[in-house]
């Protein structure tokens, strides 16, 4: 039985395992990570033998931290990633090749029916009636979309907003806000069974789930970095922002912004973003927080967005699909029973 997992910006790692009576009865753990002192490998192996194969990611864990010594030093490698590669070893954790995603191309709806279209999906995928998903937003209308749990009053200026025309709604998600122009950015929402990121931290699971569209940036010469806990930036500055959530069944709702073409100065009258939030960031103002990628890559929106469709689909199995009418109606239902509702809207005041 053998599983691999490679950390992003780490090394690979695989478990080679039998299992006897249902446990562990023969670990090797390989790959080319670094370890020190070397003789803490046969340590790990041997830490792990008599576990139950139906051991979860965190008893394998503190298994491996009760018992290295201290002076172990891992470089590329982590007790994580050692027990990810065991659960794949027996099955109960998935890797990106064991999926087949829909892949759901850029569809002219309203903003607060793509935000209801996350709950729809997300809640079908976990029932097992949708393949896990890559779906692409575009909007009709601007909008300033607010995370789960901020507060209108501090993160937007009504009245600026109702005097442009902009609408507020908020999503499920945590995060901060999304200011959105038709055109101005490109965000998409992916939607994985647990089992991809089980044994993983919510930074470790933003950073894997996010390692698809890094490479699909530096093909196009973005020389795009993760920036924990939910940023993605290059040397020219913010690129985009994620937000994540994981429903009681384990399934995983992570969804990107990224800033295309932003009328940075309408931006910053919508938004109140105070000097707190701009402490860690090394910029002095709003207008010069996001990078926008039309300057980065000289390419049209819609170009840019094909490239991500082409990039996601070259790694791993796809199948071109589309929303259903029962998940549409569905989703108008929900905007008119929650996402459009003042009680939702001002949950957080």
């Amino acid at each position: 039985m053998l599983g691999q997992y490679k950390e992003p910006g780490g090394k690979l790692v695989a478990a080679d395992l039998d299992v006897t009576d249902g446990v562990l009865s023969r670990v090797s753990i390989s790959g080319d990570f670094f370890l020190e002192p070397d003789w803490v490998l046969e340590t790990i192996n041997q830490a792990l033998l008599g576990l139950p194969v139906n051991v979860d990611a965190a008893g394998i864990v503190s298994r491996l931290e009760g018992l290295l010594p201290p002076e172990t030093v891992m470089s590329g490698v982590s007790v994580s990633a050692i027990a990810v590669a065991v659960r794949r070893a027996l099955g109960n954790s998935l890797a990106w090749e064991d999926l087949t995603f829909d892949l759901i191309p850029p569809r002219t709806l309203p903003p607060v029916l793509h935000v209801a279209l996350d709950e729809v999906l997300a809640g079908r995928v976990g029932a097992g009636l949708r393949a896990p998903q890559l779906r692409f937003w575009d909007w009709d209308t601007p909008c300033v979309v607010i995370g789960s749990f901020q507060s209108v009053r501090g993160e937007v200026d009504e009245e600026a907003a109702a005097r442009l025309g902009i609408a507020v709604v908020r999503r499920g998600t945590g995060g901060g806000a999304m200011f959105m122009e038709p055109g101005n950015c490109i965000t998409f929402s992916l939607v994985v069974p647990g089992e991809l990121v089980e044994g993983l931290s919510y930074a470790q699971s933003y950073r894997y789930l996010d390692d698809w569209v890094l490479a699909a940036l530096a093909e196009l010469g973005v020389a795009a970095t993760y920036q924990p806990l939910n940023d993605i930036a290059s040397p020219a500055g913010k690129i985009a922002g994620a937000a994540q959530r994981r429903l009681a069944d384990g399934t995983v709702l992570h969804h990107v912004t990224m800033a295309y073409d932003i009328d940075q100065g309408k931006m910053a009258q919508v938004l109140r973003i105070g000097r707190e939030k701009l402490s860690d960031k090394g910029t002095p103002s709003a207008a010069k927080r996001v990078d926008p990628l039309r300057s980065q890559t000289g390419l049209s929106r819609a170009a840019v967005i094909a490239h991500f469709m082409k990039s996601f689909a070259g790694r791993y199995a796809c199948h071109d699909s589309d929303y259903t009418d029962s998940e549409l109606a569905e989703a108008r239902e929900l905007v008119r029973n929650k996402f459009d509702t003042a009680r939702w809207r001002y949950r957080v005041p």
